[in-house]
Parts: C-alpha cells; structure tokens; sequence
C-alpha cells in the first residue's frame, strides 16, 4: 500500500519563486503518484513565515487552483528553524513520511523518489547530503567545513554537508515533538532522535530567482546557535583558560619574587601592557560565551511558544 507523502518548505518573502517551485514540484509529485510509488492523498505545503511581501497570497491562490497545495500561515516570522519545526508537527497526523526543503529547490527534487524508496526500505530518517561544494565560494565552503569540524569536536551529533533537506516518518516526527526546547537547531536535534536512518546524495542548484535569505549575518547566528545548543563544552574551555591564565599568574609570581630579591627588578611597560590585554580578552570573551549559555536558560525557562499557527489549509 502506498503511503501519504508531505513535502514542508518554509517561505519568508519568496513570491518570485513559488510559482515556478510549484510548477515544478506538482510534475514531480503527480509522477510519483501515477506510478504509485506515493498515495493520492499525498500534498505540498508551504509554510509562511510571517512574509512581508505577496507570500501567502500566492500560497491561497495555489490552494484555490489546486489541491494538492497546502499552507501553514505563521502569526509572525519565527525563523527558519521554527517556521520548518511547525511545519513538520502539524502535518505528522495528516502524513506517513515528510520531506522538508527549501522554496528556491536549490535541493534537487529528482531526489525525491530515491527518499522515498529509502523510507520503504525501513528508514525512518533519510538525510540529503551535497556531494560536493564547488559552486560555493573559497569563503563559504571553508568555514562551513570549519563549523562541521568544531561542532563534532565540540560534542555536537551532525551530519556533514547536511541542511535541512530530509524524509523523516511519522514517528521520528513524534520523537522529534518530544524536544522541548526554544532553541532549535534541527539538524543537531534529529540526529538524537536515534531511529534508523542512512544518507542520498544530489548537487546543489543555483536559487531560481531572488536573493538567499540566509546571508552571512544569519549563517553565523545558526553556527552559534547550533554549537552551544548542541553542547557544554564551551563553558569547559572557559573553565580551562581561567585555569591556564590562574597557572600563567602564579608562575608571574614567582617570577617576580625571584627578580626583587635578587635585585633584577626592571620597570617595564610592556609586559604588563600584554599582559592586560591577554587577561581582559579572555575575560570578555569567557563573560561572552557564559552570557550566550544564560540567555539560552532565559528563554527556556519562559516556556515561549515556538511558533503560532494562524491558519492551515489542505482541503
């Protein structure tokens, strides 16, 4: 028996490309249906988060001509993190697997078969993963290779050159609902859910139209937020580096006693000038990090909702 496919993509201003993305996932959605590898009851829906431009709109129109459209409208834009998080639970009653991705299809959706079939094998997580990076500047590609790296060494669970284009199951979805945390970095979350799971390569397309809205501002705001939502480490090396600074200050100590009593005081600017400023930049920096840990704490303990739902539409 086939089963119910929903495809999630998140939409924050992207009335240049939805039309076009809609066209193309309806082929790609009714081949899939007429050879029967999903079930008619199978959907697509966009998620709008919180838009300032003809976003929604667009989504009623595509519902209006076609049902096999759907929206999820946000009261107001919740990120993209929480606007996909919102997505996933409120269609996991509706669906048997979901694939979420992003509204450019800079994900490439001749893909979405071999997802499926994964699913079928017994998969409850399927991970698209880039192949490689070459349409990526020297820039990006580095320092996404940097984050990847930091993360695993800093304790975090991820999958490498993995956004957030993926198949999940219904119940991974369940167990994903089970994480109650504000800050959200799914990509780290899901790989804790622990059921089975495996990998489908594609190669990253250029965005049909428009300007990414992940600029890199926002890209570094994720790599923090995914590093000191995923892990403590941080604060150990904080506690480390007092340590060292607490070690590199006696030591001074001695050092100084030595050079008095034996007559070799010298006045000089210089090392207490270092000395200052390697102190002071340790300290704002560890003030930084505990400050980031604290603000986390703050926000969870309000217990803010994630997102709001206004609206959903399917039939």
């Amino acid at each position: 028996m086939n089963k119910i496919l929903y495809l999630v993509i998140p939409c924050y201003n992207e009335e240049e490309v939805l039309r076009d993305t809609a066209a193309k996932l309806k082929d790609k959605m009714d081949d899939m249906k007429a050879r029967h590898i999903i079930a008619p009851e199978s959907r697509v829906i966009f998620v709008n988060d919180g838009s300032m431009d003809l976003t929604w709109h667009i989504i009623e129109k595509l519902h209006q001509e076609d049902k096999l459209f759907g929206g999820i409208n946000l009261t107001r834009n919740r990120g993209h993190q929480n606007a996909l998080l919102g997505g996933l639970l409120t269609v996991k009653d509706d669906a048997d697997m979901v694939i979420s991705l992003d509204a450019d299809l800079q994900d490439d959706i001749d893909v979405l078969e071999t997802m499926v079939n994964k699913y079928y094998e017994g998969y409850d997580v399927v991970y698209g993963v880039r192949s490689n990076r070459k349409k990526d500047s020297f820039f990006k590609r580095s320092t996404a290779q940097f984050f990847y790296k930091l993360t695993k060494n800093l304790g975090g669970e991820l999958v490498y050159n993995h956004a957030d284009f993926r198949l999940m199951s219904r119940r991974a979805i369940e167990g994903l609902a089970e994480f109650g945390e504000v800050n959200l970095f799914l990509r780290g979350i899901v790989p804790l859910i622990g059921y089975p799971s495996t990998i489908v390569e594609y190669e990253r397309k250029e965005r049909l139209a428009g300007k990414s809205k992940y600029p890199l501002s926002k890209m570094f705001g994720l790599a923090v937020e995914g590093i000191t939502s995923l892990s403590v480490k941080p604060i150990r090396i904080v506690t480390f580096l007092g340590t060292l600074v607490f070690v590199g200050s006696i030591a001074m100590l001695i050092y100084v006693l030595v050079s008095y009593f034996t007559g070799h005081v010298v006045a000089g600017w210089a090392s207490i000038l270092v000395s200052v400023w390697v102190i002071g930049g340790i300290l704002l920096i560890s003030m930084g990090i505990v400050g980031e840990y604290i603000g986390k704490i703050y926000l969870e303990t309000k217990k803010r909702p994630r997102y709001i739902v206004e609206q959903y539409i399917k039939d």
